[in-house]
């Protein structure tokens, strides 16, 4: 019969083993997620910078599709009376928050 060994001596000795091959594994597991968190994070960002400068492009080229359409539909120089200019219907464009960062 094999001696009997309390399991309190096989913690005893295997306790340190395991300290030191677990916590540096631990350690990776940690570090490797961190690092994978803030990608995953800055991906994120940038895509949603590029939403961003997609929408505000868009908004660029409708107001100037409407100056267009409205350029369009004036009336020639030698039909307007006097001299006169029409800029009641020149669209105003306003210069917004978004559209000053781009």
């Amino acid at each position: 019969m094999p001696p009997v060994v309390p399991p309190f001596l096989i913690g005893l000795i295997v306790a340190p083993l395991a300290k030191r091959v677990l916590k540096p594994l631990v350690r990776g597991v940690v570090t490797t997620s961190v690092g994978l968190v803030m990608e995953v994070k800055k991906a994120a960002q940038e895509a949603g910078e590029n939403i961003h400068d997609l929408a505000v492009e868009v908004a660029a080229e409708m107001v100037a599709a409407q100056i267009a359409a409205g350029e369009e539909d004036r009336p020639t120089e030698g039909a307007a009376s006097s001299g006169e200019k029409d800029e009641a219907r020149t669209p105003k464009i306003r210069a917004t928050a978004s559209a000053a960062k781009a």
